[in-house]
């Protein structure tokens, strides 16, 4: 039994709830039997992967959702062994090589080579002279895995075609994007989102009074893909639904959100260590370090004094950036966490010596 989420996702372009125009283009671009390399950019959520693989259905047939999981092999420079998972059809290939960390430039070259060399089989039928790879969350790319994309892009035109998708266009290098045909997917409006809902839910059978769809689509932030799982959370909670039921929030922002109350309860070391081991918890169960970093700014800002706000804002920003260029979330997170108590607690021995 499938999940809504997977359950509904449109597999055609004619089919997609929103961005209509935008599909439209698409398919024209498809018909014309050929296109340039792709950069698919928008905020998670937003519709990315649904639209390339509506996209790759639409030039190959039916054919691409045959995925199967492939695991490859590499050898650095240092003679490090890697290992990366990809997930491929007889059409295409989809890899995300920042899973490797720093090591993503050799993933870049290596896999790239090693699918643009081969020949394809079979140029007739559904088959194209060119085959396509799909790079994933290529914004996390290193810049050197960046520098040496571009030079196999220029290399390898001529026999396969990239589809890079990222949340943002701003963290991928301008001679990447210059190569590229970017296509920007914007997050589906609150009312889209409710349109979504209530399609899913009458194909369902169920009736989703319009409060409560307004309120899921509102607490998603705007991500489809998170509003329809909680809209089916809901659905296991409490059925007949009621317009003004709770919404659970996931299990790991609430986490995340108890671990900045403790932050702000207590500045020690002792509570630092605790805190990296919470941290470490959401780390090792697949939280993205950027989205600890937002949640705890969200969190420790609400509960910071206005003339805190500026530099909590501001010392984020510094660590977060530190951490696109690290290897270890860990460390940058702690090292933003032991600052933010440090001027937390200044701050607080300032404002009692003043009451006194």
């Amino acid at each position: 039994m499938s999940l809504w989420v997977d359950k509904y996702r449109p597999k055609e372009l004619d089919k997609l709830d929103y961005h209509k125009d935008q599909a439209k283009h698409l398919k024209k671009m498809v018909e014309c039997g050929d296109f340039p390399h792709l950069l698919v950019y928008g905020p998670s959520g937003a519709g990315k992967k649904t639209r390339i693989m509506a996209l790759l259905r639409e030039l190959y047939g039916p054919g691409v959702e045959k995925l199967r999981i492939e695991h490859e092999n590499f050898v650095t420079p240092s003679k490090k062994k890697l290992e990366i998972i990809t997930i491929a059809s007889n059409y295409h290939i989809e890899v995300n090589p920042s899973d490797v960390g720093i090591y993503d430039r050799v993933v870049i070259q290596e896999l790239i080579k090693n699918i643009a060399s081969s020949q394809q089989l079979d140029v007739g039928g559904n088959q194209r002279e060119f085959k396509v790879i799909i790079l994933s969350e290529v914004d996390k790319l290193t810049k050197d895995a960046q520098h040496a994309l571009r030079r196999t892009m220029e290399k390898y035109v001529a026999t396969c075609r990239l589809i890079l998708c990222a949340n943002s266009s701003s963290k991928v290098i301008p001679a990447i994007r210059s190569r590229c045909f970017g296509i920007r997917v914007a997050a589906p409006s609150v009312e889209e989102i409710v349109q979504v809902l209530q399609i899913i839910s009458k194909k369902e059978s169920i009736s989703l009074p319009p409060e409560l769809a307004k309120r899921i689509a509102e607490k998603s932030n705007r991500n489809l893909r998170r509003a329809i799982l909680m809209c089916e959370a809901c659905r296991v909670q409490q059925y007949p639904f009621n317009a003004q039921q709770k919404i659970c929030s996931p299990d790991w922002e609430i986490f995340l959100q108890e671990t900045a109350v403790k932050i702000v309860d207590e500045q020690s070391p002792n509570r630092l260590l605790e805190v990296r081991g919470r941290i470490y918890e959401l780390l090792t169960h697949c939280i993205p370090p950027d989205v600890i970093f937002k949640g705890l700014l969200k969190e420790l800002v609400r509960n910071c004094d206005g003339e805190l706000k500026c530099e909590v804002t501001r010392l984020a920003a510094f660590h977060e950036y530190r951490l696109g260029q690290g290897s270890k979330a860990i460390y940058h997170i702690e090292a933003f966490i032991a600052a933010f108590m440090a001027i937390y607690k200044k701050f607080l021995e300032e404002s009692m010596s003043s009451m006194f």
